[in-house]
């Protein structure tokens, strides 16, 4: 494996590649700067949300939709802070990291953003390999192999352009979307009981309530934050106020329009779940492979079925392009070297493809959501790391200059933080219980402690 120093940007190869300037009318510059925040929104809709989304929809209705309305609001916010950080710094959150952690919190920050990505490739390789056992019949096992030869397709579409990058994922998106579609209008959902679940905030038990934290703790990936902070660097804007200032103001749009899809997919995954499922009284769908095997006969239409895979099979592809961009932005960013992209992709793959193999050969197949959610678990440890130094370098006058935020923002971005870091905690002593949570608390304040008054490298 080779290791070289990189340059000191984000992305050095796409970096500024893209030309924004000299196009007349504000659509054609608008499209110019799109194209980051769709390749950023296949992380809210990747396979890892579709479980909690089913398993809301079919027991509760439409009364959690709400949350979902929620939770990508509060995605917005932090992706359009990530727009500002990497065009007003010039840096990505990585580089911010390392330029002002310490090397032992910088290295750490490293090491559980890499377990992020790993755990978010366990949810694309099982999400892709299930809709290749829904729509050929291929075994699980087989189909988690298959998914490892992605990244010759990734490489191809590499050498044509950074451009081409996110056009394919743009068009994976939108099939997504167009699949969901099918599914709403053919589900037939009840429009004010829709629109009620959406703006009236409901928890009918303690059930709703669990997965309602489920839907708010999983829907902000850790890693899209790192992604997004690069990517936005990917076009030659001008460096003065005026250009940062229209840069930024592009691609909040942009941001805010691409998550706006997410939330439709997110939405009417919920939607179709609980205009087929409940409506039918099987509250107890969670499986992809039921949702599946139901919707055909339930909705009286074979297709029902073949978009839901297909779909599904979109989504999981998708999320493979971003999580290889955000395993090279971490490693060139927190520690300054980069290896060959197929052999990063490569290791990343073998580390989700052989533990998936694993769990589905001993289960039998029988609780890919389970994987799905363990997959969540472990990008909600993670998350913190990623939000507060997102917030804390945005609020930096220095870093940032007249870009920095305002004390409103503040207020409202810590309160954010504050809730995310509240609802992951109690998600992770759900899932680890007290003994594994004392422990983890205690790890970190005694490497805390040494890092603040013992370590003397830097």
């Amino acid at each position: 494996m080779k290791a070289v120093v990189v340059p000191n940007v984000s992305l050095p190869e796409v970096h500024g590649s893209v030309r924004v300037t000299g196009f007349s009318g504000w659509m054609r510059r608008f499209l110019a700067f799109a194209g980051p925040g769709y390749l950023v929104s296949v992380g809210y809709m990747d396979p890892g949300n579709w479980a909690t989304d089913l398993a809301g929809g079919a027991r509760y209705g439409y009364a959690l939709l709400w949350v979902i309305l929620l939770s990508n609001l509060m995605a917005m916010f932090l992706q359009t802070l990530c727009v500002r950080l990497g065009i007003a710094s010039g840096r990505d959150l990585a580089q911010a990291c390392r330029d002002r952690y310490s090397k032992p919190v910088a290295y750490v920050l490293w090491f559980l953003c890499e377990i992020a990505i790993i755990a978010c490739d366990l949810a694309e390789v099982v999400g892709s390999a299930v809709a290749l056992n829904l729509l050929f019949g291929i075994p699980l096992v087989w189909g988690v192999v298959i998914t490892g030869f992605d990244v010759m397709l990734l490489l191809a579409a590499m050498h044509f352009g950074f451009r081409k990058i996110e056009a394919i994922v743009i068009t994976l998106v939108t099939t997504v979307a167009a699949c969901f579609a099918i599914e709403v209008f053919l589900s037939k959902p009840e429009w004010g009981a829709l629109a009620a679940g959406l703006v009236v905030p409901t928890i009918p038990d303690a059930g709703a309530f669990y997965i309602a934290l489920g839907i708010l703790g999983a829907t902000v990936m850790p890693h899209n934050l790192y992604l997004h902070t690069a990517l936005v660097q990917t076009r030659d804007i001008e460096k003065t106020l005026a250009g940062k200032r229209q840069a930024i103001r592009y691609n909040t749009i942009d941001t805010i329009v691409a998550l706006g899809a997410a939330f439709f997919v997110n939405a009417a995954i919920l939607v179709v779940a609980a205009a087929v499922f409940f409506r039918a009284g099987h509250f107890d769908v969670s499986e992809l492979q039921d949702a599946h095997r139901l919707l055909a006969p339930l909705l009286g239409a074979p297709i029902a079925s073949t978009a839901f895979a297909v779909a599904l099979l979109a989504s999981g592809q998708s999320s493979t392009i971003t999580g290889t961009l955000a395993g090279q932005i971490v490693m060139e960013g927190f520690l300054k070297i980069r290896i060959r992209p197929w052999l990063r992709r490569l290791i990343t793959r073998l580390l989700a493809i052989v533990p998936a193999v694993f769990l589905i050969g001993v289960s039998g197949g029988k609780n890919t959501v389970g994987l799905l959610v363990f997959s969540q678990v472990v990008l909600s440890m993670q998350l913190s790391f990623a939000i507060f130094p997102l917030m804390s370098f945005t609020s930096d006058r220095k870093l940032m200059g007249e870009f920095a935020n305002s004390r409103g923002v503040r207020i409202i971005g810590y309160a954010l933080c504050t809730v995310i870091a509240s609802l992951n905690l109690y998600l992770l002593f759900q899932a680890l219980g007290a003994a594994w949570m004392a422990l983890i608390v205690a790890i970190a304040a005694a490497f805390a402690i040494w890092v603040r008054f013992f370590y003397r490298g830097d």
